[in-house]
């Protein structure tokens, strides 16, 4: 039977890529953390993370291309944040490209909703793929900069466990010789 990291080792990029493929800000976390503690490669992490996402919205920009209408007359709460995707995508095009990469609940409906746009497919490539590689640096950077802290945190409270341990020796032996020495005086009241 595999140990936990055996099974990180061997499935971890392939988890990581279908994740990353559909949305995936909490795998990559966990595996920015995998590879602080060494199961996986962090530059691994996050050129799977990239090209998984941008693949991902790229599916998902196409789909809207195709059939975005009728995914919208299917789904009237998706269509609910149509109007404004859309007057925010003909002003500012690169930067909700990016953006909403970061917007938890739209990653997979606001390219769905930009491919039903007269935005130029080249262009939501260039910018999609930008916001993958920074998405990508920073949620494995969090996963990664988290595990660094656990160690740090770990290896504080095992010095100060050792620490802990002596005191409580100490104490107990202190108990002890105390209690010895009021039951000598309780035995032999000449003392």
């Amino acid at each position: 039977m595999m140990d936990a990291g055996a099974l990180i080792e061997t499935y971890g990029y392939w988890v990581l890529a279908i994740g990353c493929f559909l949305e995936g800000e909490t795998l990559l976390v966990l595996a920015g953390f995998a590879a602080h503690q060494g199961h996986l490669s962090l530059f691994w992490v996050i050129v799977i993370a990239t090209a998984a996402a941008t693949a991902g919205d790229q599916c998902y920009f196409w789909l809207g291309r195709r059939h975005g209408e009728q995914i919208l007359a299917r789904f009237p709460s998706l269509g609910a944040h149509t109007t404004r995707i859309r007057s925010l995508a003909l002003r500012f095009d690169a930067w909700v490209i990016v953006g909403l990469r970061f917007a938890y609940g739209l990653r997979i409906a606001g390219p769905l909703l930009l491919g039903t746009t007269s935005m130029r497919a080249s262009r939501f490539l260039a910018f999609n793929l930008l916001g993958a590689v920074i998405w990508s640096l920073v949620i494995a950077g969090l996963g990664w900069f988290f595990g660094y802290m656990v160690e740090i945190v770990l290896g504080r409270l095992l010095r100060i466990e050792g620490v802990a341990a002596i005191f409580i020796a100490a104490a107990c032996v202190l108990v002890w010789w105390l209690r010895r020495r009021r039951q000598r005086e309780h035995f032999n009241p000449n003392r």
